[in-house]
């Protein structure tokens, strides 16, 4: 069996086991073993082999460390407006309830909404935005 086989075999093993555990970091060392497969078909010696797959799959893992590490926190889901399309848009409120709560109805359906914790605005008639969806409650705050 030709050494760039073996390469291309391990560089498609690392990418199957990458599919069943969900670490991107596999598909880095992949591409450092693809890496050693080109040196291979290049007739390098196994030494060059493995320090362009040691380099590549190395420098490639090191890099996307990096972007992760620099890359903003995410959103729990109930606040990301990637995930819920709700997430700033606005409603009218027209009265509270004395729990703090208002009956709303937004999007054809009866909502509660809540204020966020730490808004101390007194609920009162106006527009609000809604800035969590927690369950079937809308957390909102006074829209500016």
């Amino acid at each position: 069996m030709a050494e760039s086989t073996l390469w291309w075999l391990l560089a498609g093993a690392a990418v199957a086991v990458e599919l069943v555990t969900g670490t991107f970091y596999l598909l880095m060392i992949a591409l450092g073993l693809a890496s050693g497969a080109i040196a291979a078909h290049l007739g390098l010696g196994l030494t060059w082999q493995l320090v362009s797959a040691a380099v590549v799959s190395g420098g490639a893992v090191a890099i996307w460390y990096r972007v992760r590490k620099n890359a903003p926190d995410r959103l729990p889901a109930r606040a990301n407006r990637d995930v819920n399309l709700d997430i700033g848009e606005t409603l009218h409120i027209t009265a509270w309830d004395a729990d703090g709560t208002a009956q709303v109805k937004y999007r054809g359906a009866q909502w509660t909404a809540a204020l966020m914790p730490g808004v101390t605005a007194a609920g009162g008639d106006g527009a609000y935005r809604i800035e969590q969806v927690v369950g079937n409650r809308l957390m909102v705050v006074p829209a500016p």
